[in-house]
């Protein structure tokens, strides 16, 4: 049977050398099916010898029906808030540690990968969250976010004070460490070390989860996901704050202005291997105990 995906492209971990044995095995394993995979201009340069041609990111992401992430999850992180506004479909090799994202092993590739090429995956379609800075009258370019948003202080030992809205609505003002805002993708990221509830990834809901609070009543929230959220930073407090997205780029926010965050009109679409299950996902990573399957009586 014909694959639905004729265009495929390899984005990979470019600093880890591990990654070239795993990139001759999938590039291998394609071009035995017939598929002569593009490669990102970074990932061509970890396996120069393979006869693969590099295109500009940019262009791999419009041309491909299929992205190939070789890596951990940051590898699919990045990639995911590039590809998210081509809707190319996206899976994940897994050369990292906890790999909720990741989820094929590179001794699976030629099976499950497989099985995915012939139509034989489950599909999840997730949202991002859109970042902006600015004010309302006048908001700056949109930024990307699979996992979380974190506004949180920099270069200095001491908190931040900042005032949170959602829909216009004042929450709270609170001194802490900072503030994530994480989809129910990134509950098992850095909102999970807050102390925040892990979240079902088909639910329409965004968590705020403080960091390092001064008051120990100040507990995780969830929020409709179609919410719009603001930041209000004390004016003293705008040179030793930064926000990040998914932990892998730092803006610091001008005086005057605010952090903005709502849900993105972008998703990314992971596809997965037949028997994927979330919650199984979560006890083999976290590591949960429990008796081996469901009890047929009580």
């Amino acid at each position: 049977m014909a694959s639905e995906f004729r265009n495929l492209g390899i984005i990979a971990k470019q600093d880890d050398p591990q990654v070239a044995a795993t990139l001759h095995q999938l590039v291998g394993f394609l071009s035995r099916l017939g598929h002569v995979p593009w490669m990102d201009a970074g990932t061509r340069l970890l396996v120069p010898e393979l006869a693969v041609t590099a295109i500009p990111l940019a262009e791999l992401c419009s041309r491909c029906d299929l992205v190939i992430v070789v890596g951990g999850d940051g590898t699919l992180l990045r990639a995911a808030r590039t590809l998210a506004p081509s809707g190319a479909a996206i899976v994940g090799i897994n050369l990292g540690r906890l790999g909720f994202l990741t989820d094929i092993s590179p001794p699976d590739i030629q099976t499950l990968v497989g099985e995915i090429l012939e139509g034989t995956y489950i599909e999840e379609s997730r949202f991002l969250l859109e970042r902006r800075l600015g004010t309302p009258e006048r908001l700056g370019e949109p930024a990307l976010a699979l996992n979380d948003v974190v506004v949180q202080k920099w270069d200095t030992a001491r908190m931040i004070e900042f005032e949170t809205y959602v829909d216009g609505r004042f929450v709270n003002a609170q001194r802490s460490d900072g503030l994530i805002l994480a989809t129910p993708t990134g509950s098992t990221a850095y909102a999970l070390s807050g102390g925040g509830p892990l979240l079902d990834t088909i639910l329409n809901a965004v968590l705020l989860v403080p960091i390092c609070p001064h008051t120990l009543s100040n507990r995780p929230i969830v929020i409709s996901g179609d919410s719009r959220v603001e930041v209000r930073l004390c004016e003293s407090d705008h040179a030793h704050v930064r926000v990040a997205c998914d932990g892998q780029s730092n803006c610091p926010i001008a005086p005057g202005e605010s952090l903005f965050v709502s849900k993105s009109r972008h998703r990314v679409r992971l596809l997965h291997p037949t028997g994927y299950d979330h919650f199984e996902l979560l006890r083999a990573k976290l590591g949960w105990g429990g008796h081996p399957g469901p009890m047929s009586a009580c």
